[in-house]
């Protein structure tokens, strides 16, 4: 069951418009600091970071809101994906410890971050060493030999911000090819699935009853998204049965092409601002620009979300003019 993220602080929005700095600026050192383990352990724990030469990334939390959510999951999934070559944490400043100490282990169980989710025993300023700006949402740092190689101030951070963040990141462990915002999103969502030994009876037999599970659950989410879900009452009055009804196909399908899929899966995003719903339609249609096949697939797509009224409502609008100009 979901857990609903409370609102932690209440942060006031900037709007000045000269550049907003917070934290160690590149090639300024990132001192060693304390936060508090309270994800996972029967009680609190200080434990001393201490940044050293392995490519380090630091995500100070100023606040927990949606807002944040979509761009520290992406930076947290590919983190998750270069564990062995990078340390990434997540520090959040909260005004009341013992109160953060109750809620933060609530957020991790709703959000499952990859990463260590932890708490600054320093309060709403954080480590004083590292000179935090409070009109930021969120400051993220990203070194390598103990010093900051890139800083980010992000006063209302997004989505957009992500691939400016993802490329300090592959920089400092030496990625040349790092992935899309697109696919990052695509490979988060993915249900995790066990491995089998299909070589075997048994792991057949396994491979197929979890797949019979998955559907089974898809089945279950898809009725509740269409309020078909309908709760037994002992003391509703009985009802005629009623004929049995023609299913009727939904329209469109599915993207067979795994890029395509991920950029739809990635549209569709509840907390999408829509800056990134007209950024993913950019993308899309860079990629299938000349390629009827793909157009053909993100017609079909497209065609079925707008039917299940997936996503935001700029969403819905921005996507039936996208499906009207592949039409055409």
């Amino acid at each position: 069951m979901a857990v609903m993220i409370p609102a932690i602080i209440a942060t006031a929005p900037c709007w000045a418009q000269d550049t907003v700095y917070s934290g160690p600026q590149p090639g300024e050192k990132l001192p060693a600091f304390k936060v508090l383990k309270v994800v996972g352990v029967p009680a609190p724990q200080e434990v001393t970071l201490t940044p050293g030469e392995q490519p380090l990334v630091l995500v100070f939390w100023h606040g927990v809101e949606r807002s944040i959510l979509p761009l520290v999951r992406v930076v947290d999934q590919y983190g998750a994906e270069h564990k062995s070559a990078l340390a990434l944490h997540h520090v959040v400043l909260y005004n009341d410890r013992l109160e953060g100490e109750k809620r933060i282990p609530l957020v991790q169980q709703s959000l499952k971050l990859a990463s260590p989710l932890t708490l600054s025993p320093d309060g709403l300023e954080g480590p004083g060493s590292y000179g935090l700006n409070k009109k930021c949402l969120l400051t993220l740092l990203v070194g390598k030999g103990g010093k900051t190689t890139a800083s980010f101030a992000l006063v209302q951070p997004g989505i957009a911000d992500a691939p400016k963040v993802l490329k300090a990141i592959a920089e400092a462990i030496g990625d040349t090819n790092p992935p899309t915002v697109a696919e990052l999103e695509a490979k988060r969502m993915a249900p995790e699935r066990p491995a089998f030994d299909l070589s075997t009876e048994k792991g057949l037999r396994d491979a197929v009853l979890a797949l019979q599970a998955e559907v089974a659950m898809l089945k279950k989410e898809l009725a509740e998204l269409k309020g078909q879900r309908r709760m037994p009452s002992a003391e509703a009055p009985r009802r005629q049965p009623t004929p049995p009804q023609i299913a009727v196909p939904l329209p469109g399908a599915a993207p067979t092409d795994p890029q395509l899929l991920g950029l739809l899966r990635a549209f569709i995003q509840p907390a999408n601002a829509d800056t990134r719903v007209d950024d993913v339609l950019k993308e899309v249609s860079a990629y299938i620009k000349g390629k009827p096949e793909l157009e053909k697939q993100a017609y079909d797509g497209w065609i079925r979300v707008l039917h299940l009224k997936y996503g935001t409502p700029y969403a819905q609008t921005a996507g039936k003019k996208f499906v009207d100009a592949l039409k055409k």
